[in-house]
């Protein structure tokens, strides 16, 4: 888990990079622009394609273990729940993530879908994963942090590539994929990919969670001179995601797809400007609900340096959502059935450079209006010192705001508790609903102890207020539709508030050139309580819930193996503490993986995950009241060839 380059480190370099290069190359998610590890003033972690190939993981989600501080549940087959530094749940509300810079957050229900992410795992580059508040350059919902997963050029991909596995769990997952281009500037690839996923561990015997899913797409990189650089990129997806509400097993229908095109020009002298706009639709229609919504994105940057010492970044951005929600059942309503949801925004930041370039301040501000609650005004404030070519420390101050959703604001759902007299329960969401702001105070430290030896230290405080919980039930009579009857209404409300404090400290350390050592340990602490005195009349949105559905204690170590005769020996541990919230004791696992390359075209691999027991809990359902799906002991074969 180290720092890598946006422009200048391909990835096979990436593989021989000792840990003092790696901490000079760049990231680009903090700013929109590259900058240093060093020099960034924020707690970053990037996992790489060598940390991902060789982790075994088969999933973006999966991937994300590999970051220190990110907490990531398996729910069922098709669900995860992951959060970053406490606020766990299983729609990753308060996290941003990012795929190229086009985000995947639904505002339907305030999170993503994690199901739907299934960029080719040997087609990313790496995964910046920002701890922290990122309001003020990337907006809404950047509240606990940000994840970018960014995806190698096109030139870096030339020739085909076949990758296939097979196992017990993953009975199929495969890849194939084609690029090339002029030799002049332009490059390209496409790809075709899709997996069969078997069920987990089901103690009623349901197994309802299988499915598919398949994909095809595209990426273009063109350099028509030293100046400019164009990427265009799209895909397009169908299959199955099924899951369970309530007592009921749904198998929803998800399709989509999404183009995006990116331009950046060099002004020079430092200066730069960047263009970037996407289109994205998706489709997921149930037994229960649906929704049918387009996306359309465009964000502008512009970088440039004043007297030598001023980095100013500025830009703008506009989201344009039209939707549908699709009523199935007369139970569950969404109200209006037709939305268009926005967010606009503007924001301005300069890092001014002193001593030398010893010491740089970072002040920032970013304006932004949704259609939910109105604007907002994310500021930051940060502080770098480099105390020596390979050391710095860091502290800043952020304020940033997940917004609201249409289910927190329009959602109607209704359930008979007594048939004589006839008396409905409803919950409902509220027009009013406001955002729900954090303030993030952190810092940090970063070294290289020795040579082959690295550690990154980071510490924070984030207050947070008017959390999403539930208001004091209202009584009223309604007569449509016939007879008269009473209505139980239990409202949305914003009355949470508090904090979580924590640290996250991640070593990364060259025992000797045939084996590397990296890992992490990470502590949150949650102290909520509830300004109303119903706030936790409901199981899953109280302060209980916010509070027992993060680990407060994680551990994660990869070791890596490099064996004569081109063999790789891999080993992956974790460990996640209780959660009470979701009744999921701690668990302790283990992946491993055996690897040969016998020649540039051919890479094997025999991978066990979750090998210490049959089956282990790792996150509820969401709901409380149903029973958590345990995850299985499973494993795996594949094959890759390249040319």
């Amino acid at each position: 888990m180290v720092p890598v380059s946006a422009q200048q480190t391909t990835f096979n370099q990436l593989k021989t990079l000792t840990l003092e290069q790696l901490g000079n190359v760049e990231i680009t998610t903090f700013s929109k622009e590259p900058e240093q590890v060093w020099k960034t003033p924020a707690a970053i972690c990037v996992i790489t394609q060598e940390d991902i190939r060789r982790s075994g993981a088969t999933s973006l989600a999966d991937a994300l273990r590999l970051a220190p501080g990110v907490a990531v549940g398996r729910i069922s087959s098709t669900t995860w729940a992951v959060g970053i530094r406490g606020l766990q749940n299983n729609f990753s509300k308060s996290v941003l993530v990012l795929i190229d810079g086009r985000s995947v957050y639904t505002p339907l229900f305030a999170g993503v879908y994690w199901d739907v992410q299934d960029v080719p795992l040997e087609d990313i580059d790496r995964i910046e994963v920002i701890r922290g508040p990122g309001g003020t350059v990337w907006g809404a919902n950047s509240a606990n942090g940000v994840i970018n997963i960014i995806t190698k050029s096109a030139a870096e991909t030339h020739g085909p590539l076949v990758s296939a596995l097979g196992g017990g769990v993953d009975r199929f997952n495969g890849t194939v994929q084609y690029g090339g281009g002029n030799g002049h500037g332009l490059d390209y690839r496409l790809f075709a990919k899709g997996f069969v996923r078997g069920a987990e561990f089901h103690r009623d015997a349901d197994n309802f969670d299988d499915w598919h899913q398949e994909r095809g797409g595209f990426r273009a990189d063109w350099k028509p001179n030293e100046r400019d650089a164009v990427m265009v990129q799209g895909d397009m997806y169908r299959g199955d995601s099924p899951h369970r509400i309530g007592t009921t097993d749904v198998n929803d229908v998800v399709a989509g797809g999404d183009v995006l095109a990116r331009w950046r020009r060099d002004l020079g002298h430092g200066s730069d400007i960047y263009l970037e706009t996407y289109f994205d639709r998706t489709i997921r229609i149930g037994s229960q609900l649906g929704e049918t919504r387009n996306t359309i994105d465009v964000d502008f940057i512009h970088h440039f340096i004043v007297a030598g010492r001023h980095e100013i970044i500025w830009g703008g951005g506009l989201r344009w959502s039209p939707n549908r929600f699709v009523q199935k059942q007369p139970a569950i309503d969404l109200v209006p059935h037709l939305e268009t949801d926005d967010i606009y925004s503007g924001f301005a930041q300069d890092e001014i450079h002193l001593a030398g370039d010893r010491v740089s301040l970072t002040f920032g501000a970013k304006l932004q209006h949704n259609n939910f609650s109105g604007f907002d005004i994310l500021p930051t404030a940060r502080v770098l010192w480099t105390a020596g070519d390979h050391q710095s420390f860091w502290a800043a101050v952020t304020r940033a705001v997940t917004t609201p959703s249409r289910i927190e604001e329009g959602f109607e759902l209704t359930g008979q508790l007594s048939a004589t007299p006839l008396i409905l329960l409803r919950v409902a969401g509220d027009p009013h609903f406001k955002s729900e702001p954090t303030i993030g105070y952190e810092g940090g430290y970063r070294r290289l102890i020795r040579s082959n030896l690295y550690v990154d230290l980071s510490v924070f405080h984030n207050d947070y207020r008017d959390l999403q919980s539930f208001g004091a039930p209202v009584s009223s009579v309604e007569t449509t539709p016939p007879p008269p009857h009473l209505v139980i209404t239990i409202p949305y409300t914003n009355q949470i508030s508090g904090a979580t404090n924590g640290f996250e400290v991640a070593p990364s350390w060259t025992v000797a050139h045939w084996w590397k050592l990296a890992g992490s340990y990470s502590f949150v602490a949650t102290d909520l309580h509830a300004v109303g005195a119903t706030s936790d009349i409901s199981s899953t949105g109280s302060v209980k819930t916010y509070e027992g559905s993060t680990p407060r204690h994680m551990v994660e170590i990869q070791s890596m193996f490099n064996l004569p005769k081109k063999f790789e020996f891999d080993q992956f541990y974790r460990y996640a503490s209780v959660l009470p919230a979701q009744k999921v004791k701690p668990y302790h696992t283990v992946d491993l993986r055996l690897g040969w390359k016998p020649n540039p075209n051919w890479e094997f691999s025999v991978v066990g995950q979750n090998l210490l027991q049959p089956h282990h809990l790792e996150w509820g359902t969401g709901d409380p009241g149903q029973t958590p799906v345990g995850i299985r002991r499973t494993g795996y074969v594949k094959a890759t060839w390249t040319k």
